[in-house]
């Protein structure tokens, strides 16, 4: 090594140490029915940040109660308002960090192009065996799923057909799967791609799906993933999936 190459070999090497310093790796814990709409927004933000994103999806009440555990995740996407609400009265989020960020849709669907009326009638026939539904509980669309169903006087009625699944993905796979012939899931989840019939329920059959996230650590790679969320390149990304912005 010459006298002038090791000096430029010395600071190429201190760049790409910093470089590796300021880069974070941010962990981000999502709703289940945000799933695949975060991969995106995670490809989008990536291909701009040296920073890098871990997803872990879940039901919103099981996620909201490993943060109270100790999860160490620095962002939570919830579907709903609740869950980030109480994380914010109980200081655990970084102040001024809770926003909007969808609104999600929930629909009544069948892989069977026959089976669902555009006024959700088939409800109330109960031509099916089983109906799935995110467990209210634990997931904001089981309860939206709840609230729908006793808007139409079917909640009674209905509890020995009712397959509750852990989430909404849960909810969704078992009516793909043919276990349930209807279900009560994300139409984020439709959009684009599936097959069959459905039915959008009126917005006021049901409380608003409003999702909202927060900030859980004040850190550099946390920090500009909160940002990214909150501007207009997500925001198209999150509308192209199904869900409207406030």
């Amino acid at each position: 090594m010459n006298g002038r190459a090791g000096p430029r070999l010395v600071a190429l090497l201190l760049l790409m140490m910093s470089a590796g310093v300021s880069a974070d790796r941010v962990r981000v814990a999502v709703a289940s029915n945000f799933r695949p709409t975060l991969d995106a927004l995670v490809q989008a933000f990536e291909s701009g940040s040296e920073h890098r994103v871990e997803v872990v999806s879940g039901s919103t009440g099981k996620l909201y109660a490993q943060i109270v555990q100790g999860a160490p995740f620095d962002l939570l996407l919830a579907a709903d308002a609740e869950r980030p609400r109480r994380l914010e009265a109980e200081g655990r989020i970084q102040p001024g960090s809770r926003f909007t960020y969808a609104i999600g849709r929930l629909v009544l669907w069948s892989p069977d192009p026959q089976r669902v009326d555009g006024k959700g009638q088939v409800l109330k026939q109960g031509d099916f065996r089983y109906l799935a539904i995110a467990n209210p509980k634990l997931a904001p669309y089981g309860r939206a799923a709840r609230q729908l169903l006793q808007a139409m006087g079917l909640w009674p009625g209905l509890q020995g057909r009712l397959l509750r699944g852990e989430n909404i993905a849960q909810a969704y796979h078992f009516v793909a799967s043919g276990n349930a012939e209807l279900g009560l899931v994300a139409w984020s989840q439709l959009r684009g791609s599936a097959e069959g019939s459905w039915w959008l329920p009126p917005g006021d059959l049901h409380e608003p799906i409003e999702q909202q996230l927060v900030l859980l650590n004040d850190r550099a790679g946390a920090r500009a993933f909160h940002a990214f969320l909150a501007g207009a390149e997500a925001g198209r990304i999150i509308e192209s999936h199904g869900y409207e912005r406030p």
